[in-house]
């Protein structure tokens, strides 16, 4: 039998490996040894998934590469949490995402690469697609009660819809109620600064970081 140190390092390999059947062997070991599932996707699959995340960056892996790595991770987190009821499975998600690309812009590539981390790093993430109304992402987080909302721009030109969706949480007196993190090719810290978002991410590590960031905001009340 092995130990949780031995499952966890199997889990993070599966990862970095694209090796489906290891998954599949070290996700039942892991719910064998009773292992937390917060603990399993952090220390095991999360792990692997940065490993994949730093490649990605660093131009060692590509975009195939992290669907293939993400799609090993859900196959693994189905198989951790099939025991678990709704409500545990909700606590064991690091946070819930509304993620889109603003209105008027069709570029969804980027989006997708951050969305694929997110999910694989344990957050629910709720993809809305691309050129979504400011309208619609607002009425949309309000219905699944979500923590973050995050906005990929991909031109100069559609920067400002981010700016519209801080500008209606406003409207509408829930501003306080999400997180809004954004990013896209123009935009910058000096942006999300301006118009009063709560954190700006260059890529897709950096969008998983800032998610972790805000999430322990929120849990410690900030």
């Amino acid at each position: 039998m092995s130990t949780k140190e031995e499952v966890l390092e199997k889990l993070k390999e599966c990862i970095e490996e694209l090796d489906e059947d290891l998954a599949e062997e070290a996700a039942h070991e892991a719910v064998e040894l009773n292992i937390d599932p917060i603990e399993a996707i952090s220390f095991g699959l999360g792990a692997g998934m940065q490993t994949q995340s730093d490649l990605f960056d660093e131009g060692e892996a590509f975009v195939p590469q992290l669907v293939v790595a993400a799609e090993i991770f859900e196959s693994a987190i189905n198989i951790i949490t099939a025991n678990l009821s709704e409500e545990d499975k909700s606590s064991s998600s690091l946070g819930k995402i509304l993620i889109c690309t603003v209105e008027s812009d069709i570029h969804d590539i980027g989006k997708n690469i951050v969305k694929t981390m997110l999910s694989a790093s344990g957050f629910e993430v709720y993809d809305m697609g691309r050129d979504v109304s400011t309208v619609a992402v607002v009425e949309k987080a309000k219905e699944l009660g979500v923590d973050i909302i995050a906005g990929a721009a991909l031109m100069t030109t559609t920067m400002p819809a981010q700016r519209d969706i801080i500008n209606l949480l406003k409207e509408e007196g829930i501003r306080d109620q999400f997180k809004c993190i954004f990013g896209g090719a123009p935009v910058s810290q000096e942006w999300v600064d301006s118009i009063g978002a709560d954190a700006y991410a260059e890529n897709a590590a950096e969008a998983v970081t800032k998610a972790k960031e805000l999430m322990a905001a929120i849990r410690a009340g900030a």
